[in-house]
């Protein structure tokens, strides 16, 4: 009888988008799951997220199901949004002394999971799941010496890696150009929890059409609807200037979240009656946020617009999408049936893409193919290809 196989997971902190993959891999037969975890985040008590520039706790569920460990934070200022943030000098015992077969890291620039992989490397098999691309790469001679300074560490840093897990085709084509080998690369995508978004009882669909009513929209009203933080990396400026210009054949548009470009929409925005910003919405309200759309739009100019999960979500929830050439997902999961990829910064290409997905007789079909499609990147495929890369890596 093969034992089942002990797979920790050093990570950052509980997130709403790992959180339910976590579960799905230690439903998983033959898989014993260990989730360590660098800071407590917005798991129960509120904490505070220096994107949307407001304190939250998610409201659905990120610790059941699955085991896990805090390890102790010790840094002075704790969170993602810098390489100490995540200083846990207890990570590496803790690990250890759980006795894994296997050690998935999730992201390397925080200074504990760079110590994890120090530590455990010849050790301990070590698989790598990150969404990093080159999409951001600089053209211009200062940006070709920075990528190859930055491509020399970042090869000293995979050569720790016995295998990585790449989202898509751009984070693939990142790991090769970082020293990363075909044989130590598999797919396992990049999903959401395609079930919570979906409308098996039409409840979000009817909750949309009475909130959109309340915002004095009609139901048969073309709407775009941006879903995310407002700031420089997504560019909300930028669908706004689409729709402000009159091209977009839009009737409505529909922000959802908060972050430090929202006074100056607003202000470029005066006036407007169908222009409305929503402010934050936690995760439960998120399948009927999306459906106030008839077309979701990620107009990221970046840099650092990895994924976009937020492609997914719409996508899950029926409708099709608008995203810029800067968003990771782009030639994964936007084709011409499902939606429409544009250049970042292009007004005029935005808003000529938003008239031909938003017109009548257009989105209905594209939403449905757009279910479709993503209805192939799964949590369930991610945790299946993840258990596998890891046994692979386990002498029998």
């Amino acid at each position: 009888m093969i034992s089942a196989l002990r797979l920790a997971v050093v990570t950052t902190h509980p997130v709403q988008y790992y959180a339910p993959l976590f579960r799905q891999l230690a439903e998983r037969d033959g898989v014993d799951l260990h989730v360590f975890y660098g800071w407590g985040g917005a798991a129960g008590a509120a904490a505070l997220d220096h994107g949307f520039r407001t304190s939250f706790a998610w409201d659905v569920p990120l610790l059941d199901g699955y085991d896990h460990t805090f390890v102790e934070n010790v840094a002075d200022d704790p969170g993602t949004h810098h390489f100490r943030g995540i200083d846990a000098p207890g990570m590496v015992a803790a690990v250890g002394a759980w006795r894994p077969d296997a050690i998935l890291v999730v992201g390397w620039n925080y200074k504990a999971h760079l110590q994890v992989l120090r530590a455990f490397s010849g050790r301990v098999p070590i698989l790598f799941r990150g969404d990093s691309t080159l999409i951001d790469e600089r053209r211009d001679l200062k940006g070709q010496v920075r990528s190859l300074a930055r491509r020399l560490a970042l090869r000293w840093i995979y050569g720790h890696v016995d295998h990585a897990l790449y989202v898509g085709q751009h984070n693939r084509a990142y790991f090769l150009a970082h020293g990363l080998s075909e044989r130590q690369l598999s797919w396992a995508p990049h999903a959401v929890d395609n079930d919570r978004f979906a409308d098996p009882g039409g409840d979000p669909e009817a909750e949309a059409r009475d909130w959109r009513r309340s915002l004095g929209i009609a139901d048969d009203q073309r709407v775009a609807v941006f879903v995310g933080k407002l700031e420089d990396k997504k560019d909300p400026g930028l669908l706004l200037d689409a729709f402000l210009s009159g091209r977009s054949g839009l009737d409505h548009l529909v922000f959802v979240g908060t972050g430090p470009l929202e006074d100056e929409l607003a202000a470029a925005a005066s006036g407007r009656s169908d222009v409305h910003f929503l402010g934050f919405q936690n995760q439960s309200r998120m399948p009927v946020a999306y459906r106030l759309g008839n077309v979701v739009v990620l107009p990221s100019q970046g840099p650092g617009e990895t994924w976009g999960l937020a492609v997914n979500e719409a996508m899950a929830c029926g409708r099709p999408v608008v995203v810029t050439d800067r968003v990771g997902c782009a030639p994964d999961l936007v084709r011409p049936d499902t939606g429409r990829v544009v250049p970042a910064g292009d007004v005029d290409a935005l808003a000529a893409a938003l008239a031909a997905v938003s017109q009548p007789g257009a989105a209905e079909p594209m939403g449905a193919a757009a279910r479709d499609r993503i209805g192939e990147w799964t949590l369930d495929e991610a945790a299946r290809r993840i258990a596998e890369s890891a046994r692979s890596l386990v002498p029998a």
